[in-house]
């Protein structure tokens, strides 16, 4: 149940707060792959996949929306099952991994179902920033979301 609270703490602070923000380059951190990724590290794949599931419909339904419902569902989905199972073996490299396929995944989603904002230009001027932005933040959100799922995993 810390799991879904933190996940949906994280939803509403990146669409009331993070997305309002200007930073260079027009795109922001993305901080609920960051919780769906720490809770699916905890959890495990298959609580991985439901929470990302469900933290990406929220995310879908949540103003403002740009693309199809259940869209960024599926993209934290295939993240937090992947997450769960330890995609990188390490924690770092776990997180490091989830924060470039998020986008990326997203993007190749967008490309299929002929999405218009996905360009060459998104791929090349957006979508580095937004994982550079991520990583960032990352050692903050991990550790929040570690110490809240489960004692002494950030320690």
């Amino acid at each position: 149940m810390t799991g879904a609270l933190i996940v949906l703490a994280t939803v509403l602070v990146q669409v009331m707060v993070v997305n309002r923000m200007s930073l260079p380059g027009g795109v922001t951190p993305d901080l609920v792959v960051l919780a769906v990724i720490g809770v699916a590290m905890a959890r495990g794949p298959a609580a991985g996949a439901v929470i990302g599931f469900c933290a990406g419909l929220l995310a879908d339904v949540m103003p403002p929306t740009a693309h199809l419902l259940g869209q960024y569902a599926f993209v934290l989905a295939v993240v937090g099952y992947l997450a769960g199972q330890g995609l990188g073996g390490s924690v770092v490299t776990t997180v490091m991994a989830g924060v470039i396929l998020a986008p990326l995944l997203a993007a190749g989603l967008g490309g299929l179902i002929s999405d218009p904002r996905v360009t060459v230009a998104t791929l090349t001027d957006q979508v580095p920033l937004t994982i550079a932005y991520t990583l960032l933040l990352s050692p903050v959100v991990m550790w929040l979301s570690g110490r809240t799922t489960r004692p002494g995993y950030a320690t």
